[in-house]
């Protein structure tokens, strides 16, 4: 019997000693798991530190690529007007000097001709009498328009801003230095198309600016840049 017992016995001896390594094996995997859990619990937190340092620098580059295109369009505006400024006050300087005290030069035939004329008014020859009051809209255009370049993220903005900003520079240069006296001085007109009123490049300027303008408001072009639909 004992030795019925001892063979019959032997089998259940491995498969119980079996068990026992197998339980401890899996024990150990679920320890493991836990261990590599928390682990990436701990770990999760550091991995985000990067990301959220790096929005704010993600948030900021936009911003840096603003500036420099900004200040080309605030060059352009001064550029536009520097040139349309130098370009009406050589165009006076000749008038006043060869054309003035002569008879006109006809151009296109009838339909256009030079005639060097003194306008005290505003342009093309309106509101002789608010000639002072001219001259302070002409200045507090040029303050609006300068206050208005440091938003200035547009180009045909700038185009626009740079053509009435040289215009209302060469007006007001004649309000100030031509007689009778300053702020009182008459402006040099000398381009006289038939059937309209005698006018100058810095005329010229304004007006080819506000169209300008009416046009991009109508299309919804901010100063900023900016698109919007109404």
């Amino acid at each position: 019997m004992a030795e019925a017992e001892r063979i019959i016995g032997t089998p259940d001896t491995p498969e119980a000693a079996g068990a026992e390594p197998e339980q401890s094996d899996s024990g150990s995997d679920a320890a493991r798991q836990d261990a590599r859990g928390e682990q990436d619990g701990k770990a999760s937190p550091d991995e985000q530190a990067p990301s959220d340092e790096q929005a704010p620098a993600d948030g900021q580059a936009p911003a840096d690529e603003e500036k420099p295109k900004g200040k080309r369009r605030i060059l352009v505006l001064f550029a536009v007007a520097v040139f349309a400024y130098a370009l009406d006050l050589v165009s006076k300087m000749v008038v006043v000097e060869k054309l003035e005290h002569h008879e006109p030069i006809q151009v296109v035939g009838d339909w256009l001709r030079f005639e060097a004329i003194r306008n005290a008014g505003a342009a093309f020859g309106f509101g002789e009498a608010f000639t002072v009051i001219f001259t302070c809209i002409a200045a507090a255009v040029i303050v609006v328009i300068a206050r208005l370049a440091r938003k200035l993220y547009s180009l045909p903005w700038a185009i626009a801003l740079g053509m009435l900003l040289g215009g209302a520079l060469g007006n007001l240069t004649d309000r100030i230095f031509r007689s009778p006296g300053v702020f009182e001085g008459a402006v040099v007109d000398f381009i006289a198309p038939k059937g309209f009123a005698v006018f100058n490049l810095a005329d010229s300027a304004i007006v080819c600016g506000g169209i300008l303008i009416v046009i991009l408001s109508f299309r919804g072009l901010d100063p900023d840049g900016t698109v919007h639909k109404d």
